[in-house]
């Protein structure tokens, strides 16, 4: 689809009185409009833009800006529409390419950094992502990581995310820790929310109106439009929430 606009746009603008150099300037300032900002953002780093990456980045806050201006553009309206449809293309482009390539997504979208592994900070690795100290350590207290004597190994991601793996005597117990076996918890679906039976839901569980009907009586409920949620389990474990301040009921 991307192509045929491609092929299509040039032969209106010809029409529409825009001459071949126009088009041609045009698309040189936005190739260039774009490689300053990936630049700019490289530059910046990957704490400013938290899960996006840099081609989502800059594609989401160019194409706004310029699709604002196309909106009060009444002259020439072509010119904001093209530099869309290039910016469109190109990131399209480098999707595929990263795809293609998986290598090159090393160089367009970085790497991974480790901040700090076995008690040791690496000052150089800190500067590389672009992170001060105190920023280091407000990140790992948003994670509950006041102490850094807590921490193993801390990882800078390229999306702008800290990733901490705790000591081994700091970590959470786990059941396989004290050599229990409990039992796998199941994932819920919802039957009623709102007052509302989700009946697709009922007969993918392998339910019936009957069954929930019956159910809703054993806990005094008389119809669904008294109940704000209902969850079920694989094994029919119900989770019964009244609309009366959310009073919740439990087989």
């Amino acid at each position: 689809m991307l192509p045929c606009m491609f092929a299509v746009i040039p032969a209106r603008l010809w029409r529409k009185g825009a001459c071949p150099i126009q088009i041609f300037v045009l698309c040189l300032t936005t190739l260039g409009s774009f490689t300053a900002i990936f630049l700019a953002a490289k530059f910046i780093g990957h704490k400013q833009i938290a899960q996006l990456d840099f081609f989502d980045y800059i594609t989401g806050i160019t194409i706004g800006s310029i699709a604002a201006e196309m909106a009060t553009e009444l002259e020439q309206p072509w010119k904001p529409l093209t530099a869309i449809l290039i910016y469109a293309g190109v990131t399209f482009l480098l999707s595929v390419v990263t795809n293609k390539f998986p290598r090159t997504r090393r160089y367009l979208y970085g790497s991974s950094t480790i901040l700090m592994d076995q008690g040791k900070l690496y000052r150089e690795n800190l500067k590389k992502a672009k992170l001060d100290l105190e920023e280091f350590l407000v990140m790992c207290r948003q994670q509950g990581y006041f102490d850094l004597t807590s921490i193993q190994t801390a990882i800078f991601e390229f999306n702008g995310r800290l990733t901490i793996l705790p000591v081994s005597t700091q970590r959470p117990v786990t059941p396989s820790d004290m050599e229990l076996s409990p039992e796998q918890e199941l994932l819920f679906t919802e039957l009623i929310m709102d007052g509302r039976i989700l009946e697709s839901n009922l007969k993918h569980m392998g339910l019936d109106l009957t069954w929930l009907d019956k159910q809703l009586k054993q806990r005094g409920i008389h119809s669904a439009q008294d109940v704000f949620l209902a969850v079920c389990d694989k094994n029919q474990r119900l989770v019964i929430y009244k609309n009366d301040h959310n009073r919740r009921h439990t087989n």
